[in-house]
């Protein structure tokens, strides 16, 4: 009893079981939030809705650079040294609210345009736009504050933060969904980093207090180019994955139809819901165990207990969800997405070869293999954008499920080659 006391008590079960709420409510929130789209907007408006989403992480990561690691890991180190702290903080956050504020113009002056390439010719969604060119600063903000939060150590308020922010997340989605529809969907996508902003601003007031540090004289290109090894692995597929996904969509909708280009977006919904589980555990055990594993033998046995232990669990779960395709379908969404079941069997068979390519993918990163990464992602994106495009001609929609099955096995087949010595 006093051993288990002990662990209970211990900061990291504390910060684990607070995780893994935060983890099971963003998925209870996902899960609402499809039954809304389901019931509110339909198959159509779930394919627009994922179009939107494919341009707000595009957007993200472009205004953002993709530093959110570089940022946790350099607060972290100089959380005790004012002037260095100041520097981070100055150049980061000038840096962000210049690029935020050009991209916040074009975005206002060229809302149509963006609205006719992201919803074709819905033009009565250009407000969405002009939304997203004010917001963006705030997204860029809340990045930013997340990251220095996460390098100070506060891990357990910024868990509790993320809990209040679903929950506000949720609340604010059902009423926009449900007065506005389609249109309410997307402003409910958008304004997040809004939520996000308040909610950490409030719940966190000491801490955000470091912004009184900003300097203009503090700015220090070094800062950047320090904070650029990071991003120089993650940006690429950052902006291009949503943005060819994006693309493949609007094939879809050409070719097939926005109905079933809905579908599409509904199994990967359900798909992100499934495999939130694998990288959470992947980030939180498996990740600071490759950093600390330095001879072949320690890393093979990190890698290999990956396979042996996640994998199998995986398979079981997912061979789970396929025999309960109908019950997951009628839960979710609605009758009206029953076609659905179709898309099951490609879609869970290309996520298991994803699992099983993800702590490969995690271990180049670690040891900063920036060119075989960068190599590797692009491959795989452009992979399946063009396989996508064969598939759907001949198949329709099943087609894209197809393409992501073959690109997630080349994916896994190329990672093994390169890791053999650590595989066999």
């Amino acid at each position: 009893m006093d051993l288990i006391k002990k662990i209970l008590q211990t900061d990291l079960f504390k910060i684990t079981s607070l995780n893994s709420l935060s983890v099971l409510l963003k998925i209870g929130t996902s899960l609402i939030t499809s039954k809304l789209l389901a019931v509110f907007v339909g198959p159509g408006g779930m394919a627009l809705v994922g179009n939107l989403r494919n341009f707000s992480s595009s957007l993200e990561g472009i205004s953002t650079l993709a530093f959110n690691s570089g940022i946790v890991k350099y607060v972290g180190e100089n959380q005790r040294d004012k002037k260095e702290l100041d520097k981070l903080i100055t150049t980061v956050l000038l840096s962000f609210l210049i690029i935020t504020s050009f991209l916040s113009i074009l975005i206002f002056i060229f809302s149509d345009y963006f609205c006719y390439k992201i919803f074709g010719n819905n033009l009565q969604y250009e407000i969405v736009f002009k939304i997203i060119a004010i917001v963006l600063p705030w997204n860029a903000v809340s990045v930013l504050f997340i990251s220095i939060i996460n390098g100070l150590g506060k891990y357990n308020k910024v868990i509790l933060a993320n809990i209040i922010s679903n929950i506000l997340c949720l609340l604010t989605s059902f009423i926009l969904i449900y007065f506005f529809k389609t249109l309410g969907a997307f402003i409910s996508i958008v304004i997040v980093p809004v939520i996000v902003v308040f909610v950490t601003s409030f719940y966190l007031p000491d801490e955000i207090q470091i912004f009184s540090r900003f300097d203009f004289h503090q700015y220090d290109f070094r800062v950047l180019k320090n904070l650029g090894k990071f991003s120089l692995m993650i940006l690429p597929s950052t902006i291009l994955s949503p943005l060819f996904n994006l693309q493949i969509r609007n094939f879809l909708i050409t070719t097939v139809g926005l109905h079933q280009s809905g579908l599409w977006e509904a199994i990967t919904r359900i798909s992100n819901l499934y495999l939130l589980f694998v990288s959470t555990i992947v980030s939180v055990y498996f990740y600071p165990k490759l950093i600390k594993a330095n001879i072949i033998d320690d890393i093979k046995e990190v890698i290999l207990g990956f396979y042996k232990f996640i994998l199998p669990v995986f398979i079981i779960g997912t061979t789970a969800v396929y025999f309960l395709r109908f019950f997951i379908i009628k839960t979710l969404f609605t009758d009206e997405f029953l076609p659905l079941s179709e898309l099951f069997f490609w879609q869970l068979t290309g996520d298991v070869f994803k699992v099983a390519g993800m702590i490969l993918g995690v271990f180049l990163m670690v040891r900063s293999k920036i060119l075989p990464y960068v190599f590797f992602e692009l491959l795989s994106i452009i992979l399946l954008y063009f396989l996508s495009l064969f598939f759907v001609k001949i198949l329709g929609v099943e087609g894209v499920v197809i393409a992501q099955a073959i690109d997630n096995v080349v994916y896994l087949l190329m990672l093994s080659v390169y890791f053999r010595k650590y595989l066999f």
